[in-house]
C-alpha cells in the first residue's frame, strides 16, 4: 500500500495511476495536476480540500480536481481506499458534460453512494491496479476507457440540476469542434502554470507567452476547455488558497490578501464574496480552525 510522501515536491505528476492507499497524517497539503478518485472500502478520511472540510465514507466513490490543494486532516485506522489519478487532459478528451466537468474545474468534489456496487467496484480498481503496475500503451489506453465508463455511470447517478449554467453561452461551447490533442496539451499547460504560480502577479500575456500562444488565442483555447476566462480561473485559485489560511491559520485578513496574490484588500473581499457569498471574516468564523499538524 502506498502513503503521502511528505518529501514528494509540490505539484509533482503522478500520471494514470491506480493505488491501494493508506491514510496518513499530512503535515501539508498535496496538490498536483490530475483528476482524483478515491473509493472507500471502509472506514473514512476526511479532507481539507481547498478551504472546505470534506469527508469521504465507506462505500463510497468521490472525484475531485487535485490541482486543488487537499489535506488528509482525520481518518479511522480502519480505512482502505484506491486512490487512481488521470492527467487533466486525458480527462478532457472525454468531453463529459459541463454540469460534470465545471463543478469540478471550480474545486468541488462529486460524489456517489456505492454500496450496491461495492463488489464490482473493487474488483475494477484492482483490476486498475494491476494493468497499471507495469503497463504497455495498449494496457493504459484500456485502463482509460474503464475509467471514463466508471465516470459516466457516475454521471448518471447525478441530478439534472446539479449543473452549471448551461445556457446559450454553454450550449454553443459545446457545438464548436473539439479541442486537439496539441490544444489540450496547451491548456493543461496553463492550468499547470496558473496552479503552480496564482500567488505571482500573473497576466494574460505572460501566461500566453510562457505557452508559446498568443493572449488572445490562449484565453479563447483555455475558455473553451473549462467553461470560464483564464482571469476567473486565476482568481478562483487565489480565494481557494485564502479559504484554506483563512481556516488553518490565525494570519490577518490583510496578510492573507497579499500572501494569494491579490495586489490590495479591496480586490481581494471583492472576489472573496462573489466567488463564496460572504466577506473572508464571516467565513473565518463560520470555519472552526483546522490545524496542519
Amino acid at each position: 500500500m502506498v502513503t503521502f510522501d511528505p518529501n514528494r515536491p509540490d505539484f509533482t505528476p503522478y500520471g494514470l495511476t491506480c493505488v491501494r492507499w493508506t491514510p496518513s497524517p499530512m503535515r501539508r497539503p498535496d496538490h498536483h495536476n490530475e483528476i482524483e478518485l478515491n473509493f472507500l472500502t471502509a472506514g473514512h478520511v476526511t479532507y481539507l480540500l481547498g478551504g472546505r472540510v470534506v469527508r469521504i465514507s465507506a462505500n463510497e466513490l468521490a472525484v475531485f480536481w487535485a490541482s486543488i490543494p487537499h489535506q488528509i486532516t482525520e481518518f479511522d485506522p480502519e480505512t482502505r481506499y484506491f486512490a487512481a489519478t488521470i492527467p487533466l487532459a486525458w480527462f478532457l478528451q472525454c468531453r463529459f458534460p459541463e454540469r460534470f466537468v465545471q463543478p469540478l474545474l471550480r474545486g468541488e468534489i462529486i460524489s456517489e453512494n456505492v454500496a450496491r456496487r461495492v463488489r464490482q467496484d473493487s474488483d475494477l480498481f484492482a483490476q486498475w491496479e494491476g494493468d497499471l503496475a507495469d503497463a504497455d500503451e495498449d494496457d493504459r489506453r484500456l485502463v482509460m476507457l474503464e475509467m471514463e465508463a466508471r465516470l459516466r455511470r457516475l454521471l448518471k447517478s447525478l441530478p439534472e440540476t446539479a449543473a452549471t449554467n448551461t445556457g446559450r453561452g454553454a450550449k454553443s461551447r459545446n457545438r464548436n469542434s473539439p479541442l486537439h490533442c496539441g490544444e489540450l496539451n496547451k491548456v493543461e499547460q496553463m492550468a499547470c502554470m496558473i496552479a503552480q504560480r496564482y500567488t505571482e502577479q500573473l497576466t494574460v500575456a505572460e501566461i500566453g507567452k510562457c505557452v508559446g500562444l498568443h493572449p488572445n488565442y490562449a484565453m479563447g483555447i483555455f475558455k473553451k476547455a473549462f467553461g470560464t476566462t483564464l482571469i476567473d480561473y486565476l482568481t478562483r485559485h487565489r480565494v481557494s488558497h485564502a479559504q484554506r489560511l483563512l481556516a488553518t491559520t490565525d494570519e490577518k485578513i490583510v496578510e492573507i490578501a497579499l500572501s494569494s496574490g491579490f495586489n490590495s484588500l479591496s480586490r481581494f473581499n471583492e472576489a472573496f464574496r462573489r466567488i463564496c457569498g460572504c466577506t473572508p471574516r464571516a467565513y473565518r468564523i463560520e470555519h472552526p480552525y483546522v490545524s496542519q499538524n
